[in-house]
């Protein structure tokens, strides 16, 4: 079993299970709770006292190092059945709430993400909010997050509401965005406001249609750069103004477009 060509710095974690025949079918993504370099994560993982490690470790600046061979379980989720079948990955981020991860940081994440799950024949993402779904890794559900293990914030919100858009992004990497089931008729929101119809253009490479005006509703389809769209109706979900598709198909955020 091979390991990541794109890491740039290594330093083997005592903190690990040699295991022979590990199979990698799960993504687990965690945030480090502190804007660390790799070296200095790394450092850390290499005290035996903190009983603790992950698979890969990715810096603010998007470099990425090795810490636990893939071939290995790291010590990262508190669940052991979860670390034996995943690839962990810590990301650098704020210290406190949303854990905010910085713009190279995420980019070598996507990059990351997508070369594991070439190498190890991961042929699509599958994400749900629903707990029990990715504790049980039901409904193809193969990422999974540290809170769902222990009393724990990780992998912060930043990167939590951010998953099916990880998995949207890394699946059109992999090919994978045809097979996204088709869309349904989502629940309409109470939230909305009915607007003048008028259209917009896609400016992100792949974005996702949502059940509903914010991440926490689940992923329906995806529309890519450049497809015009008409909007009938208008909600507001933090900062972030979305988008209601006038054929029914769900709702865009409005941050990835351009009004025509």
């Amino acid at each position: 079993m091979s390991n990541s060509s794109l890491i740039c710095y290594t330093k083997i974690s005592p903190n690990k299970t040699v295991c022979t025949g590990k199979v990698n079918d799960t993504i687990s993504i965690h945030c480090m709770a502190g804007q660390l370099s790799v070296e200095t994560c790394g450092n850390l993982f290499a005290k035996s006292s903190r009983q603790a490690s992950s698979n890969y470790g990715i810096g603010p600046d998007g470099r990425i190092a090795l810490y636990v061979e893939e071939k290995d379980r790291s010590w990262c989720t508190s669940n052991r059945a979860n670390d034996m079948r995943a690839i962990t990955i810590e990301v650098a981020s704020d210290a406190k709430q949303p854990c905010a991860v910085k713009d190279a940081a995420y980019k070598a994440l996507i990059e990351l993400v997508t070369d594991i799950c070439k190498r190890n024949g991961i042929k699509k993402l599958v994400w749900s909010t629903n707990k029990s779904d990715r504790m049980n890794h039901k409904n193809g559900c193969n990422m999974t997050v540290h809170r769902d293990y222990a009393a724990k914030a990780c992998p912060g919100d930043y990167l939590y509401n951010r998953m099916g858009e990880i998995a949207a992004t890394v699946n059109a990497k992999l090919g994978a965005a045809e097979e996204t089931p088709a869309p349904q008729t989502p629940d309409k929101p109470v939230s909305g406001t009915g607007v003048q119809p008028y259209t917009v253009k896609v400016t992100a490479k792949v974005l996702n249609v949502r059940k509903g005006p914010g991440t926490n509703y689940g992923i329906v389809t995806q529309i890519k750069k450049g497809e015009v769209y008409t909007i009938v109706e208008e909600a507001v979900n933090g900062s972030t103004k979305w988008g209601h598709l006038k054929s029914g198909a769900g709702w865009i955020s409005l941050a990835y477009t351009q009004k025509r």
